[in-house]
Order: structure tokens, then sequence, then C-alpha cells
């Protein structure tokens, strides 16, 4: 875990971070997760000077060739590289069926030199392949992605220090924890319940000592939930759903959402967006996280966090 206040308050001061009170201090994921990279990179070098050239070693299994998946796998192995993570990637043709991905697995699984494995979702391949039953083939030990019903079975049952946490509600936890705000006896908000990110969210604000409300499409008067929350994260993947006039005044926000809409003005023609209305949210809210560089780098760094956690574990039972 990073130390909270004094990095905070020099980002805030250099003005990486507003501190206006009428407008909301902005928590800057891609500061936060800079200093993270900082302090695994001396961890990693400890260990390969500790056990003679030892590195973490970490695989992306992906199936087919989409370009975002692609684009998410070049950043993950890029960040691996400059901590010193032994990253490899590993692509099977979009032909494969079930029983190659699982082999492929299987095969990792047993691998002593790869500390972490990722399956790349959504799995690009033109037969039919459950996407529960792979995820649930990679061994709970090498489960950086903290998918699996093992460790989310334990997240849902408060065992937080015996399980991979998922990677975006860890980095949200963060992102919240650097506010300074007090998480236990809070009221927080999830919107969303994916598997991936409403879903953990629930849980480790749960067992932080929140009071901790889920909401998607069927809950009724959201507006109404929001303006409840000390704490409001967001994974609803809806382009700037969440007005700035639905928070509580100085409530912290958290925007998972990853969104392209029209924009003449940028040469693609399109621009990235929240699911919390950025500008309205801005002058209501606290704290707020920005998108892009708020959720997204933590996200990543977390996926590193996880591994050399995992490589720890390794050396300590090896």
């Amino acid at each position: 875990m990073l130390s909270s206040g004094p990095h905070f308050m020099r980002l805030a001061a250099s003005g990486c971070l507003g501190s206006s009170r009428s407008i909301a201090t902005i928590i800057s994921g891609k500061e936060m997760s800079k200093l993270l990279r900082e302090r695994l990179k001396k961890e990693v070098q400890k260990m390969t000077s500790e056990f003679s050239g030892f590195k973490p070693g970490l695989l992306v299994l992906q199936v087919g060739d989409r370009d975002d998946s692609n684009l998410y796998i070049s950043t993950k192995l890029k960040a691996a590289a400059q901590i010193g993570i032994d990253a490899k990637h590993v692509r099977l043709p979009n032909t494969a069926t079930q029983h190659e991905v699982l082999q492929s697995i299987m095969s990792v699984n047993e691998n002593r030199s790869i500390h972490g494995l990722i399956v790349q979702l959504p799995l690009d391949s033109v037969n039919a392949i459950d996407t529960e039953l792979i995820i649930n083939a990679v061994s709970p030990e090498k489960d950086v992605d903290g998918l699996t019903c093992i460790n989310a079975g334990k997240l849902s049952r408060g065992e937080l220090n015996d399980c991979f946490l998922p990677c975006t509600p860890r980095g949200c936890m963060e992102l919240i924890r650097h506010t300074g705000v007090t998480v236990a006896g809070s009221s927080a908000v999830v919107i969303g319940r994916s598997k991936i990110v409403g879903a953990p969210m629930h849980d480790l604000l749960l067992w932080n000592h929140a009071t901790v409300t889920t909401c998607h499409s069927k809950t009724r008067d959201l507006p109404e939930q929001v303006s409840r929350a000390d704490i409001l994260v967001v994974g609803a993947g809806k382009a700037e759903m969440i007005r700035g006039e639905w928070l509580k005044e100085g409530a912290v926000v958290i925007d998972c959402g990853i969104n392209h809409i029209p924009d003449p003005t940028k040469e693609s023609g399109k621009r990235v967006v929240g699911d919390v209305h950025y500008a309205s949210a801005s002058q209501r809210a606290g704290f707020i996280t920005p998108v892009p560089g708020g959720v997204g780098p933590m996200t990543v760094a977390m996926l590193m966090e996880n591994t050399v956690q995992s490589t720890r574990r390794f050396l300590k039972h090896d």
C-alpha cells in the first residue's frame, strides 16, 4: 500500500491535484500508480539480488486478435517491463477450441517460473467456449486478476489477506484511501454489479466497514440513492449517466467508466469520457477521479502488485 498523506498533499500543492473547495480535488491515478511502480521496481530488484537473478513471471494468454485486447495487453507488458517482471504474451488463434485453451492454462499452472496468469477477456474464438470454465481453470495461486470463484469467494467472506483482489476494485480502494476520507462508517454506493468491478467493489467496501448499497439497471430512483453516498464508485458502462446535481456535497467520486462519444474537435472524431458527467460532478464532489488518468492506471498498477504478491508467496513456500 502507498503511504497516503505526504504524497497526496505534495501533489495538491504542486497543482497536480486541485485544492479549491468549490471545485473537487482531482485524484490522480496516474501520479499514484507511478509511485506504486517505483516501489515495486525496488522490491523486484531486491528479489533479483537476493535470489541470483530470479524474476517474477507473468503470462498473458489471449485467444484471437482483437484490437482493444491488443492495446490492453501492450499496456500491461510495458508496465511489467518497467518494474522488472518477466512478462510473456501467448496468443492462440481464433480457431482455438475450449480444450486447447484449457490445455494452455494447465501448462502455465504447472510452470514454476510463472507466478501470475491472466486470461485476456473477452475470448475471441469462432468456437463455443465457456468463459467461466476457462477463468476457473486458472490456479487460484496464480490468479492475479482475482476472478476465479476461489478468490471471489474468499473476498465475499472477508478473507482479504488470503486472496487476490480484482485489480480495478483494489485500485479504487487505494484511490479512496488517498483522499484521507474514513471508509469505516461511511455510506458507500456502487453502481454496477459486474464480476470484475461492481460485485467485488461492494465486498471490498463492506469488509472495510462501509455501509454499502449496490445499484444496477433495475434500481428505482437512482438519483436518490446517489445523493446518500459519501463514497460513490461507478462502473455501469454508460457515458456520463451520473449527473453532478445528484451528488452529496463533498462526496468521493470514483469513475471506472471508459466510453467513447462523438467529438468533432478531435482528430479521431471522438473522445473518452467516464460514467460520471465530470463537468457538473467536479463542482459538487469533494474528490473525483478523471477519465482518463484515474482508475485506469491504478488497475494496471494493481495487476503488477498482485503479481509481486504472488511471487512473495512462492518464495516463502518454495
